[in-house]
């Protein structure tokens, strides 16, 4: 029988990190998997991490400093295929929720056995595996929106509406099931990978995020509708062209279908915030 390293599968894993005692542990266990590892101390162009062909990185903001941020944001931006999870001894609520609405798949508080740092990456790579659509699959065309897999963003006539990676997942999840009721937890749990805490609106706040740039780039249509309490519905519709979809939110009186909409959009964006 294969032994657990032997079951893994092998993989390639960038670390921005200076903690040297925790360098050394994981660095250990890498060896051991199997995998091939490189160490930076500090944050590296997108265009290296490309050229490593790496599955994953493993970053500690406090290496970076105040740039943290703005490197995980570009990296997360500028390669949604890549696996990024935060690895960090220092962090606040606040700061772990900002990290992971940049773009962060998973967050693990140090102190932490090499053996769960193993395990959440192996994670979240083989959800990105799972995700990841064929490069040859043809484009998704909904309304006037074209989805487009093998550049992981939405166009309208030609033009990228510019969705950051997490929108762009969201974004495939629900038109992969149009008219479907997707309920809150299930969008949090399938597009971020764990269960949704109490109090969280980060779906509200990216579909909120969606909606406008669709909005922008198709002005004449609607395509995410709002179930209020359950979840959102992923059904294109053209100003003044489709009836209304039976057992769906009830219209505002005097009011267009997208105008109802539109107003519902406005109600959340009231009730959230980024």
């Amino acid at each position: 029988m294969a032994s657990p390293t032997e079951q893994r599968g092998k993989l390639r894993v960038a670390i921005v990190d200076s903690d040297s005692s925790f360098l050394t542990v994981l660095g250990k266990r890498l060896e051991a998997a199997g995998w091939e590892y490189r160490v930076v101390a500090a944050g590296m162009p997108t265009e290296e991490l490309v050229a490593m062909k790496v599955s994953a990185l493993l970053i500690d903001p406090e290496t970076l400093g105040p740039r943290s941020w703005e490197f995980l944001e570009l990296v997360a931006g500028a390669l949604p295929d890549l696996g990024v999870i935060v690895c960090s001894s220092k962090s606040t609520v606040a700061q772990r929720v900002r990290g992971l609405r940049l773009g962060a798949d998973d967050w693990i508080n140090k102190p932490c056995h090499p053996e769960e740092v193993i395990a959440r990456i192996e994670s979240v790579v083989r959800r990105r595996r799972r995700t990841a659509p064929e490069s040859e699959a043809a484009p998704m065309v909904v309304g006037e929106v074209e989805i487009r897999g093998d550049r992981f963003q939405a166009f309208v006539a030609g033009q990228s509406v510019g969705l950051t990676r997490r929108e762009y997942e969201l974004l495939v999840l629900l038109a992969a099931s149009p008219g479907k009721v997707i309920e809150r937890e299930d969008i949090y749990h399938q597009v971020w990978g764990y269960a949704m805490a109490h109090g969280d609106r980060s779906v509200d706040v990216f579909i909120r995020k969606v909606r406008l740039k669709l909005q922008k780039y198709s002005p004449g249509w609607s395509y995410i509708h709002t179930h209020f309490g359950i979840g959102y519905r992923f059904d294109p519709e053209c100003a003044g062209g489709d009836e209304p979809r039976a057992n769906s939110e009830p219209e505002v009186a005097g009011t267009s279908r997208l105008e109802a909409e539109r107003a519902k959009e406005s109600l959340e964006a009231g009730a959230t915030t980024d």
